[in-house]
């Protein structure tokens, strides 16, 4: 048995195959209503009605709430806590009580409950959606408002909802912290407050809404119910995910496969060394050509077919094959302008605009029409090539500083989080989606100055650094092919340079092979020692 006081949290644990009884008292005779709403982190408890749970009178999940409507004079009531799946459970609750506001969830024709004041949560690798059900007029007492007789200004139609979004302190997957996110947001005042509000829903609008999921990112969802009319409020119960599975033991929130965390690793190395040598080693191109080929096969193929575990193997054959491709135009013709303004300046292009849209430009004209959105992303893209066409070695040492920082980045991710990854895989996750044009992009900003310092620091080291080294060099390292056709046409012609006269590489190895496979001759005249 747990005492419950309005308004106070109060930490719960739930033993194993048992009931804990939650007892509300010291309720002012004037409440109308109150909720009780019970948190945990990752497992579910089931908050009833009645000590036995019952379809229509309970409630499992991690974020639970149960409304109870109060009979004039009521001061105490009790309701029940257990454990679904036989495991002790920790969690926290807290009782909010309500007089002459909207009641949350009061015209619910969706779920279990008759009046449903809970948030339903449903995530994937793209998106997370929260769904509620609608609210009605605030009444004191006797027979609630009908729900749908009508549409007018008097009836539940005028109520708004406003949606709020609070991310929970970054890299923190800690209980303590969830729970003070849950106190800083239970109620409407603490989410106006602590909250952002992304969007306001008219009740003639679907009780939905649908955000970028962040695996590892704790968020808190909440819905504010408002009556425009009077100017009251009431808060549906809040509810979390970090767009992950505690349970799992490969990809959960706590760690990254073995596996992932190499290949970041690698990337990151590959992108410190095309940021301070790129343009120097233009063999480095090899990276280039892989990433542009590898991603846009693997939107290819994802879009058009339906494998699964063999897409990531067969966009890294065919980024190989595009960075070999790469590499070998510019070794065999030299064509450096078609190789940097085309390639290169495409993928600088493409991370610019990708930047662009993922900062506070984002508005809802991008969000809601896919058209206005690529028209813009393709534009920015392409106004980054044309404009380095003028100076080709500027802007192939700029993208070299830029995405290969940017490389370093994504490593730094696979061990720390950071929002920044999320500036290219939006993009990547609109282009595989179908739907994700309807999603709220937002991203946390706690730490991410750090990380934009890091990204800064070494962008503009690198650019210049090369633009100093390569100051006094040819603009670009002249093709291997010419620079080889141009030393066999000058040893053919200047018979007086001594190179003409050394054997040839064939030559040489044949006369080596030669030297192993026969007898040596004794060279010279060989006389008896005179003593």
């Amino acid at each position: 048995r747990v005492i419950f006081l309005p308004g106070r949290f109060q930490n719960v644990s739930i033993p194993q195959n048992e009931t804990v009884q939650a007892v509300v008292s010291t309720i002012s005779s004037a409440v109308a209503f109150i909720t009780l709403q019970f948190h945990t982190q990752h497992r579910n408890a089931t908050l009833s009605y009645t000590r036995e749970p019952g379809l229509g009178v309970s409630l499992t999940a991690a974020d639970s709430g149960l409304l109870s409507a109060l009979q004039p004079g009521q001061t105490s009531l009790s309701l029940f806590l257990s454990s679904p799946e036989g495991d002790t459970v920790a969690g926290t609750g807290v009782i909010l009580p309500y007089l002459g506001t909207p009641v949350p969830g009061a015209c619910n024709t969706e779920f279990n409950l008759e009046i449903d004041p809970n948030i339903y949560i449903h995530y994937n690798l793209y998106e997370t959606t929260i769904r509620f059900a609608p609210a009605n007029l605030g009444y004191e007492g006797g027979v609630p408002p009908a729900c749908d007789q009508s549409t007018g200004t008097k009836t539940r139609w005028r109520l708004q909802y406003d949606v709020y979004q609070y991310f929970l302190p970054e890299n923190d997957l800690s209980e303590r912290s969830l729970f003070s996110g849950f106190q800083a947001v239970a109620d409407e005042q603490g989410v106006m407050g602590n909250g952002r509000r992304v969007a306001t829903l008219k009740s003639t609008d679907k009780s939905l809404m649908v955000f970028n999921s962040i695996p590892g990112q704790g968020v808190i969802y909440s819905v504010i119910v408002r009556d425009p009319l009077l100017n009251t409020s009431a808060s549906y119960v809040p509810v979390h995910t970090y767009a992950c599975s505690f349970n799992s033991t490969l990809d959960s929130c706590q760690t990254l496969k073995i596996s992932t965390k190499i290949f970041f690793t690698i990337v990151g190395l590959a992108g410190l060394f095309v940021c301070f040598s790129g343009h120097r080693f233009f063999k480095i191109l090899f990276c280039m050509g892989f990433s542009f080929a590898a991603f846009f096969f693997f939107v290819l193929i994802t879009r058009t077919t339906e494998l699964d575990y063999d897409r990531l193997t067969l966009s890294g054959v065919v980024g190989v094959v595009g960075g070999v491709i790469l590499v070998m135009i510019w070794w065999r013709f030299g064509s450096v302008v078609a190789v940097v303004v085309i390639v290169v300046g495409l993928m600088l292009g493409f991370l610019v605009a990708s930047i662009v849209l993922f900062t506070p430009l984002d508005l809802d004209v991008y969000r809601k029409s896919d058209v206005v959105f690529w028209v813009t992303f393709c534009s920015i893209m392409l106004i980054i090539p044309l404009f380095f066409v003028r100076w080709p070695r500027e802007g192939n040492i700029t993208t070299c500083g830029i995405v290969g920082a940017y490389a370093v980045i994504l490593a730094i991710n696979s061990y720390i989080y950071t929002s920044l990854s999320y500036i290219t895989l939006n993009i990547l996750k609109r282009l595989l989606n179908n739907n994700f044009s309807a999603v709220f992009t937002d991203v946390p900003f706690q730490t991410i100055y750090i990380t934009i310092t890091v990204w800064v620091v070494l962008g503009v080291c690198g650019i210049v650094l090369q633009l100093y080294r390569e100051r006094s060099r040819p603009f670009f390292p002249p093709s291997p092919y010419l620079m080889w056709q141009q030393e066999r046409e000058r040893r053919k012609t200047n018979v007086l340079d001594p190179s003409h006269h050394f054997p040839s590489l064939p030559s040489r190895l044949l006369a080596r092979v030669r030297q192993l496979t026969k007898r040596t001759e004794p060279k010279g005249e060989h006389t008896p020692l005179l003593l």
